[in-house]
């Protein structure tokens, strides 16, 4: 996988420092590999947040993870890793925090992320927050639909496999989440040389782009 060479930036702006850097480092896409799990969350019956949980792949860890062990002992704490989950989730506001949410067919506002936090699982960091809505919706038996993508490539989202990949917390009775994935596999890289893969092609997507969401695995929840 490429990575990009470090950017003369604060080490903490993960997403956002590689958005800005990377892409001019390396001639394929995607660059950053995250495997994502989401849990719906509910309260007196209505739809109130989404929790995002992040697994990135060990060789962007380890990029982003220079220098963060401050006690020296060759391990990362929750605790070290504390400034980097509150820095890296506000920087994400710009990118929409790459995660969209429908209830019977009507897009959804975030407010401002709550409760973030990582830890590192084996060589792989892990990042959690929570995606409060802005105004909490009762979804009846209207279906709540969730991707998690990046418009441009860049990142590649991946839902885990298992029955955690998907979950409801305090969720009415007799509500349901499947995964469902993308019928285009994701390539393990769109090089640079390949018809229409130029980096031009790349640099020219934004927010507002489709590329990204052919790849995307969608929850869905459906409710009695």
């Amino acid at each position: 996988m490429p990575i990009a060479a470090p950017c003369p930036k604060p080490l903490a702006l993960v997403l956002a420092a590689a958005l800005g850097c990377a892409a001019s480092a390396a001639s394929a896409h995607p660059h950053v590999w995250v495997t994502a799990k989401a849990q719906l969350v509910y309260a007196d019956g209505k739809l109130v947040g989404v929790r995002d949980t992040w697994s990135f792949d060990p060789e962007y860890t380890s990029f982003v993870t220079q220098g963060l062990d401050t006690d020296k002992d060759g391990k990362l704490s929750p605790e070290e890793l504390a400034g980097l989950a509150a820095e890296n989730t506000a920087n994400l506001a710009e990118f929409g925090y790459f995660t969209k949410l429908k209830v019977g067919g009507k897009e959804q506002a975030f407010g401002d992320p709550k409760e973030p936090a990582a830890h590192m699982d084996d060589r792989a960091l892990v990042m959690t927050f929570l995606l409060p809505l802005k105004t909490p919706v009762q979804q009846g038996r209207g279906v709540a639909a969730l991707e998690v993508y990046d418009p441009t490539y860049f990142v590649a989202f991946s839902f885990a496999e298992g029955a955690d990949a998907a979950t409801l917390a305090g969720a009415p009775q007799g509500c349901a989440a499947t995964v469902t994935r993308p019928k285009t596999e994701q390539p393990k890289t769109a090089d640079a040389g390949s018809p229409g893969m130029t980096e031009a092609f790349f640099e020219a997507l934004t927010a507002a782009s489709t590329y990204g969401v052919q790849f995307a695995s969608r929850v869905l929840v459906a409710c009695p």
